[in-house]
């Protein structure tokens, strides 16, 4: 229309001032740096991270609404690209997780199954679809990473995590996310995570239930501190013979994957020594602090030598 009014100097403002913001182009007075904002300290680089200014045209524009954020602008940006988080269980809790922590732009994300897609997930395994029933959890999981962001790396792990495993398959990554179903799988998982000092974002349903928590020894509990040993089974059913609203666990998934990024990005207080419950039919949340056992045979030794 301005073309047909004579106009030839003609550019396209599609995108608004975050475009522009986003693509590095001047600014003068810039509204996002307020008093307010300019109080809050930058997260510092890592090492091995890209250095700001690094990113491309394009994760300017995908990312534009973090760069942003005074918590995370580029620095933060390219702290999550440099990241590398394995998550283990692409299950109901898996499923928000790896999704929003690719939405969010973590660099390397692993995952942990050894189960294929069934009609049955799809009630609450969302990062699944019913064309890839049949297929291994790991492989759909990847697929749809990739439609999402082609640009995340996605390690793929078809195995089942457990206690002879567990110690090379956290070796690489600096977060680790819990979204198994058993103890024994939490227990070893655990167990590696703590001897490696890697902190585990855990979380747990069951039926309209969930709790959610960070496990970081010394700062705060290890999972053997909570639960030294499995209960009997009978205590525990599971999710197929107790049931689950679909929606909780992807509720829980959703706080595990603001846990992560937080570690991550080292802003805000994480859940460490907090154990967060919610109740899907009150829709109540309620917190519960938890310790660390100083008798823990798993995080004991480990607490005492950092904090030496």
């Amino acid at each position: 229309m301005l073309e047909s009014r004579g106009y030839t100097d003609v550019v396209s403002m599609a995108g608004g001032f975050v475009h522009w913001r986003a693509l590095g182009l001047p600014v003068e007075g810039d509204p996002s740096r307020s008093e307010a904002s300019r109080s809050i300290p930058t997260p510092p680089p890592i090492a091995g991270a890209p250095r700001p200014g690094a990113l491309t045209d394009a994760q300017r524009i995908r990312y534009a609404r973090h760069l942003v954020l005074p918590e995370v602008g580029e620095t933060g940006q390219a702290r999550l690209l440099a990241s590398r988080v394995l998550v283990v269980g692409a299950g109901g809790l898996g499923s928000p997780v790896l999704l929003y922590l690719a939405a969010a732009g973590v660099g390397t994300i692993g995952i942990v199954d050894f189960d294929a897609v069934d009609l049955s997930n799809l009630q609450r395994q969302v990062i699944h679809a019913t064309d890839r029933v049949g297929t291994a959890k790991v492989a759909s999981a990847r697929a749809a990473i990739a439609a999402l962001d082609p640009g995340v790396r996605v390690v793929t792990h078809e195995a089942e995590l457990h206690a002879g495993n567990a110690d090379a398959l956290v070796a690489d990554y600096d977060v680790v996310v819990d979204g198994t179903d058993s103890f024994a799988a939490r227990h070893a998982l655990n167990d590696a995570a703590v001897a490696r000092g890697i902190p585990v974002v855990h979380a747990s349903v069951f039926r309209f239930e969930g709790l959610v928590t960070v496990l970081d020894p010394p700062r705060g509990p290890c999972y053997r501190c909570l639960y030294p040993s499995a209960p009997p089974e009978e205590l525990v059913p599971a999710c197929e013979v107790a049931g689950v609203l679909g929606v909780v666990p992807g509720i829980m998934g959703l706080l595990q994957a603001n846990e992560a990024l937080k570690l991550l990005l080292r802003v805000g207080e994480t859940l460490t020594g907090r154990l967060v419950l919610f109740d899907a039919l009150e829709g109540s949340f309620r917190e519960v602090e938890v310790r660390r056992d100083p008798a823990c045979r798993t995080c004991a030794h480990r607490a005492v030598s950092a904090l030496a």
